[in-house]
């Protein structure tokens, strides 16, 4: 999938503080993962506000000029503008969300397409294992097909009964709950099914290819 969008601007301040983290192994805190039943992460704090991370760019993207292209192996491709989003079954979801930078915020209420809608309409081939998110400002980042599958997630356009904030990637962002929240990526315009893995823009700079919070995979060398 060609990138003939935004891209990324040279690393910002941020960026490089965040592969530093992932140099020093900044927030592990040493301690065993919790049971899945126990609902905040090892080494998380909670938060009422949202936190803004990004990097650099807010691409400017209205519904109107909105576009989601669909590849890869699948059996049917697709390019979705917001009527086409709007056409497919709409979901509510409430998710808790965890940040790599140790913030979790609980009880998100999400509208958009489930990932499993979105799956039964492209239909991905026996081949497809892996799914890399292309977004607007050029970021990309991987996702096995299983967890991107997940029951929970979705393409949110709204957010707690509004329009999803172009602060927080709207109008369409991938919210993946069991996941750290970099995996669900901003400013969404390509979902890419491929046989083989491709590390994205924080996982090639020392992020885990994975990011289970549970496990505290927040740096390429955890477990």
């Amino acid at each position: 999938m060609t990138d003939d969008r935004e891209t990324l601007p040279p690393d910002s301040k941020l960026t490089t503080t965040k592969q530093r983290w992932a140099d020093e192994g900044k927030f592990l805190t040493g301690r065993a993962a919790r049971p899945d039943t126990e609902r905040l992460p090892p080494g998380q704090h909670l938060v009422r506000d949202w936190p803004v991370l990004d990097l650099g760019v807010k691409p400017s993207v209205t519904p109107e000029s909105w576009r989601l292209d669909v590849g890869g192996a699948v059996e049917q491709p697709l390019s979705l503008d917001w009527a086409g989003l709007m056409a497919l079954t709409q979901t509510r979801f409430l998710s808790d969300i965890h940040c790599v930078t140790t913030w979790s915020r609980y009880d998100n209420t999400w509208d958009g397409v489930a990932t499993r809608d979105l799956l039964a309409a492209c239909r991905p081939t026996e081949a497809a294992r892996v799914v890399v998110l292309h977004s607007y400002d050029g970021y990309t980042t991987n996702l096995d097909l299983a967890d991107f599958a997940a029951p929970d997630a979705l393409l949110a356009h709204a957010w707690e009964g509004k329009p999803l904030a172009r602060e927080h990637g709207g109008p369409v962002r991938l919210v993946v709950p069991h996941l750290y929240f970099w995996k669900s990526a901003k400013w969404l315009r390509g979902i890419e099914f491929l046989g083989a893995d491709a590390p994205g823009f924080w996982e090639v700079r020392g992020y885990h290819n994975r990011g289970d919070p549970w496990r505290e995979q927040r740096y390429s060398d955890d477990d």
